[in-house]
């Protein structure tokens, strides 16, 4: 078996991460396509790569939500010496607001480091629709001219329409690529190779449950209309019109920038309650031929591997987790890809940590004895980097928090990333291996799926010995949560298991791989890969941690 690289932070490890990887290729144990390069190449081939490319999927990026505005946060001086110390990070920064002339200062270092060792990087923003709705150029337009709701009664609302007209949606798009600022970022940086537009996507939007109080809608369809009539409607307006946004924020950007420039949505994907409970689709867009308009609307989404504050039956060790929750999320991404082949699929993380301690997920598991620290974090995260494979495992944390506080959670996200650009097998199994699904059962979130989502299989959690009986109810435990991904053709198969073991270390876990044996693995809070080879039968624990 190929010997696991341990990571090791600061130039040094740079060099001896290069060397390595070099070593392996020369040896013939590494895709000799697939070189370690120097952390800054490395990080501008991941994110330019497309979805999928003869060399496989990309290696993740780490980033954040955070923009570091305020002091001590995660600023982008503080990027800036996580990737000389060796992390493999997208740079993000706050985009700048259309009328700001300020706060050069907070950018105009970083870019230029950013521009002179050529990194992709990112601008973080609100939602981008929200001035048709707060600003009154917009908002006061006349009815027929006005892209809000107009009510039933002629009245408008501060919410914005898919049956609207479509012009001031590109409007709206110019306005955030006017600014000054905007412009002398571009002057700093000419030509980057990735521009990453994120936003947070969270505007007021018609919903399909209340298409009726729209007067457009009204006139045009009566009432009598099924919901999956409705929820169509509202996903063919919300296409043409988001495609307008985002060409006028492109159009008024550098061809350089316009050329390099990508924008992704918080969430603009299916719900991440699919098949939860019988009020699902009422945060869904779902059609008979569609899981969701959104990959045709936008060209990628973050989506939320969050443990949510306000629901505190949802854990990291129950089948209401977002383990469980994220196992849709594969059939859905496949689907986005057919519909736009390149779109950018990253997981924004969260572990319901806030400062009020009524709602904080932590405090909440630590008063039902079962402590919460960054190395179970770690192993929470790695689930889904792993389950998934993101182009970028991207941090929630509120504006205002202080790096203090959450630095060693985001040390975490940095060490799931960092350890699969550096140890030469997981980097091999990010790129080719494929994701072993679990026959024997099906996922248990089943409510109201529908028809033509029935008969895909969504169910990778692996058996174990610890596992409980059936049936499994939201708030059963699960001791463990096993995944594996398999390389090679029989009889020279592979497979990497990932066990990870939310409340203790297990020495000995019986794993079941389908299509094979059980085999015997360790699994632990921080999550444990094992390497087992079919060829000798031989099942080795890979040392991934300093």
């Amino acid at each position: 078996m190929v010997a696991s690289m341990r990571r090791c932070p600061g130039i040094l490890a740079i060099a001896l991460a290069s060397l390595v990887g070099w070593a392996e290729v020369f040896a013939g144990s590494a895709d000799p396509g697939d070189p370690l390069l120097p952390v800054a190449d490395e990080i501008r081939r991941e994110a330019t790569l497309p979805a999928h490319g003869p060399i496989g999927r990309p290696l993740p990026l780490a980033g954040h939500w955070n923009t570091g505005t305020l002091p001590n946060g995660f600023s982008p001086d503080y990027q800036m010496d996580m990737i000389r110390q060796g992390h493999y990070l997208l740079p993000w920064f706050q985009m700048p607001k259309p009328d700001q002339d300020k706060g050069t200062a907070y950018y105009e270092a970083p870019v230029k480091k950013a521009a002179a060792q050529k990194l992709p990087i990112s601008l973080v923003g609100t939602q981008w629709e929200r001035v048709l709705s707060s600003d009154a150029a917009f908002l006061k337009l006349p009815a027929e001219q006005n892209p809000n709701v107009v009510s039933t009664f002629g009245g408008i609302l501060p919410k914005v329409s898919p049956f609207g007209p479509e012009q001031p949606w590109r409007q709206a798009g110019q306005h955030w690529t006017t600014g000054k600022l905007m412009r002398t970022l571009q002057s700093w940086y000419p030509n980057p190779p990735l521009v990453l537009f994120v936003s947070n996507n969270e505007h007021d939007r018609l919903s399909w449950t209340e298409v009726e109080t729209d007067r457009r809608y009204f006139q045009q369809y009566g009432l009598a209309k099924d919901r999956n009539f409705k929820r169509k409607v509202v996903g063919d307006g919300w296409i043409p019109r988001y495609r307008q946004l985002l060409q006028g924020m492109r159009e008024n950007l550098s061809p350089a920038w316009a050329g390099a420039a990508r924008f992704i949505g918080y969430g603009a994907f299916e719900t991440w309650s699919y098949g939860l409970q019988g009020n699902w689709e009422r945060f869904s867009l779902h059609t008979d031929d569609r899981f969701s308009p959104w990959p045709l609307a936008w060209q990628g989404a973050s989506v939320p591997y969050y443990m949510y504050n306000f629901n505190r039956g949802q854990t990291d060790h129950t089948v209401y987790s977002p383990q469980i929750h994220a196992m849709n999320w594969l059939f859905m991404l496949e689907e986005a890809q057919r519909m736009s082949p390149d779109f950018w699929f990253e997981i924004s993380t969260w572990d319901g940590h806030t400062k009020e301690r009524s709602s904080d997920k932590r405090l909440q598991l630590a008063e039902g004895g079962k402590p919460y620290g960054p190395e179970r974090y770690e192993g929470l995260v790695q689930f889904g980097a792993w389950l998934t494979r993101p182009r970028v495992v991207r941090e929630f944390r509120f504006w205002n928090e202080m790096r203090i506080h959450q630095e060693p959670y985001f040390n975490s996200v940095m060490a799931v990333v960092d350890r699969v650009h550096t140890d030469s097998l997981l980097r091999r199994f990010w790129r080719k291996g494929e994701l072993v699904g679990n026959p024997s059962r099906p996922h248990p979130f089943q409510t109201d799926v529908p028809i033509r989502d029935q008969k895909i299989s969504r169910w990778y959690l692996l058996n174990t010995d610890l596992d409980p009986a059936q049936p499994w109810i939201w708030s059963t435990e699960l001791p463990v949560y096993a995944i594996a991904l398999v390389a090679g053709q029989a009889p020279r198969r592979e497979w990497l298991v990932y066990a990870f073991s939310p409340q203790q270390n297990r020495p000995a876990v019986e794993v079941e791989i389908p299509g094979y044996r059980t085999v015997t693995v360790a699994a632990s809070p921080g999550g444990e890969f094992s390497h087992v080879q079919e060829e000798t039968g031989g099942v080795v624990a890979l040392a991934t941690k300093p």
